[in-house]
């Protein structure tokens, strides 16, 4: 992507009100080089026979009429122009968190949290800074500078050559300063995401960072970062500090040979006071090009370094994405499942996660997973629905190959409950209400009970009001996994999917979440993945996953009947109950 090509529809939809912005800018600037003009008529006519205290008044008075007219207009332009550029930014921001939604887990399993934020608060501040102030600024250096040029010309061609002799060393300066500025910026950039990722992941984990007494490793690490940053800034401030002063230095080489060759004219008679001081003014008038040219250098380079930054966002292809094959006619899944020698990799050059797994799931049916830590039983969910792509067909939901399923459809038919529940910052209504909004209290209510976790919640003074802390911080583990269990009840979606979604709770409540499931799923396909045995008895059809196949298939009692890894399994968990007293 080109550096402005985000930007480029944003400013063809709002080119009328960028022209009407600029075309107002033009009247400011026309009344705001006739000043000089009044100044220069009123001083040349003082010595004049009849010139009065009243004709005084009347120049006094039509400045004062100028200004008032260029404050109005100017008004009318920040509102047009600045405006307009918090439009931009509005858009870009729509367009980085739409984009960020399509993304693929990949990509934010490899991304901080922090850099992403850098890029939605601060780029998009220095973008939108360009195309609001960097874009008057650079409208008003043109049109001021040819204004000013023109009137001094008409007053003394010569010394308007002579005035500008410096000012090609601008471009010079700039040509030279404007990419080190660039470099500079990107990386207060870079570490400005550094530094609020670190802030976003202390505050996250405060709790374990008190619980660890981690205070002090983590304030001399919030220093380091800290110091980073300032660093970054002051090295770019020096850039930026030589820069300014050495514009203005230039400025005074030309306001000095005005000065001596304007002063040595005026005595000669050649121009009269009144045009070697309006001449001045005119001159003054470019101080402010001048100047603004160092801002808009300053605000490009960090505009254009930010818009790079997230072009690279822009730029990454989403992984899980619908497929030519795709077939949009299909809006609704029944719940079948079929999987055929499904063989999977993370990686094309990784170890093999899963390997010829064949099982099927007729609607209506519970299918349990188990096994060992990191056999694959996640996985398995995760190519059901998606999150990584499966081999080709190696999948069927409903008879229909899963590439040939719209991700919308896909997504809308399988909920899936994770260990790690994430609540948002909201009531625990809001948050059960997740999956329908439209959803009535008694909904709610049914899906809490459901959930084995109404009465829970009605013992907070709000109840089912109740605010939780970021990521339900406020609620125990096993409350969070059954809050997000009735978040998925109520949303009844063809293909229920619990991983390990009741590994915080204890076994009575676990039966009791089970014994609700299987009356409130009737008719409706559900997966369980758990590795408590006692989760899993209730189900239609086990499998265990052993060395990343299926070792063994069937019910409880069968599968204990075999004598195998389901069995041993068995044993050792009831083992450890009797330990801890359970039974």
């Amino acid at each position: 992507m080109q550096t402005f090509d985000a930007v480029i529809p944003y400013l063809k939809n709002s080119w009328k009100r960028i022209a009407l912005g600029i075309f107002v800018l033009v009247i400011v600037d026309g009344l705001q080089v006739l000043i000089p003009k009044v100044i220069q008529k009123t001083i040349d006519n003082l010595g004049v026979e009849g010139f009065t205290q009243n004709d005084i008044l009347k120049s006094s008075f039509f400045i004062i009429l100028l200004v008032i007219g260029m404050i109005i207009m100017r008004f009318i332009w920040r509102m047009l122009i600045v405006g307009n550029s918090w439009i931009i930014e509005r858009g870009l921001r729509q367009k980085y968190y739409d984009h960020l939604l399509l993304l693929s887990r990949n990509f934010f399993n490899k991304s901080k949290i922090g850099d992403l934020m850098a890029l939605a608060t601060n780029d998009l501040n220095a973008v939108r800074m360009l195309f609001g102030m960097g874009f008057i600024a650079a409208a008003d250096i043109i049109l001021m500078t040819a204004a000013s040029f023109a009137f001094m010309a008409t007053i003394n061609l010569r010394l308007t050559l002579f005035a500008i002799i410096p000012m090609p060393l601008i471009t010079i300066v700039m040509t030279v300063i404007g990419p080190r500025l660039r470099k500079r910026f990107h990386y207060v950039q870079e570490t400005f995401a550094k530094l609020s990722g670190m802030i976003q992941e202390s505050i996250s984990g405060v709790r374990v960072i008190k619980a660890f007494a981690q205070e002090k490793p983590e304030l001399e690490k919030m220093e380091v970062f800290s110091k980073e940053y300032v660093d970054a800034n002051i090295k770019s401030a020096k850039v930026s500090g030589f820069f300014h002063p050495l514009i203005g230095l230039i400025i005074s080489f030309s306001l000095v040979i005005v000065l001596i060759m304007g002063g040595h004219a005026a005595i000669k008679g050649e121009i009269s006071i009144g045009e070697f001081i309006a001449f001045f003014s005119y001159l003054g008038m470019l101080v402010w090009p001048m100047i603004a040219t160092g801002f808009i250098v300053n605000m490009y380079q960090r505009g254009t370094a930010s818009l790079n930054r997230l072009n690279e966002i822009w730029d990454t292809k989403p992984e899980i994405y619908d497929e030519e094959t795709a077939d949009f006619s299909i809006t609704e899944l029944n719940g079948n499942i079929e999987v055929k020698d499904l063989t999977f990799k993370y990686t094309e050059d990784g170890p093999t996660v899963l390997e010829k797994l064949n099982f099927v799931v007729e609607r209506g049916k519970t299918l349990a997973i188990c096994g060992r830590t990191a056999s694959g039983k996640s996985t398995v969910v995760d190519l059901l629905v998606r999150v990584y792509n499966p081999p080709k067909n190696a999948i069927y939901l409903d008879g229909h190959e899963i590439y040939n399923i719209p991700l919308e459809t896909l997504r809308r038919s399988i909920v899936m409950v994770p260990q790690d529940v994430f609540l948002f910052s909201d009531t625990i209504a809001n948050n059960i209400a997740l999956g329908k909004p439209d959803a009535t209290i008694d909904e709610i209510h049914n899906a809490a009970k459901y959930a084995a976790v109404y009465n829970e919640i009605l013992e907070f003074d709000q109840g089912f009001e109740t605010v939780v802390g970021e990521r339900g911080v406020t609620l125990s583990g096993g409350q969070k996994q059954r809050v997000a269990i009735a978040r998925s009840l109520i949303a009844d979606p063809d293909i229920l999917v619990l991983d390990d979604a009741l590994s915080a709770v204890d076994t009575g409540t676990e039966n009791q979440i089970l014994n609700h499931l299987i009356n409130v799923r009737e008719g409706k396909t559900t997966i369980i993945i758990a590795h408590r045995i006692s989760a899993l008895h209730q189900a239609d059809k086990i499998i265990v996953l052993q060395d990343q196949t299926i070792a063994e298939s069937g019910s409880h009692d069968e599968l204990l009947a075999l004598n195998g890894a389901y069995r041993d399994l068995y044993e050792k968990q009831k083992i450890e109950e009797r330990l801890e007293g359970k039974e």
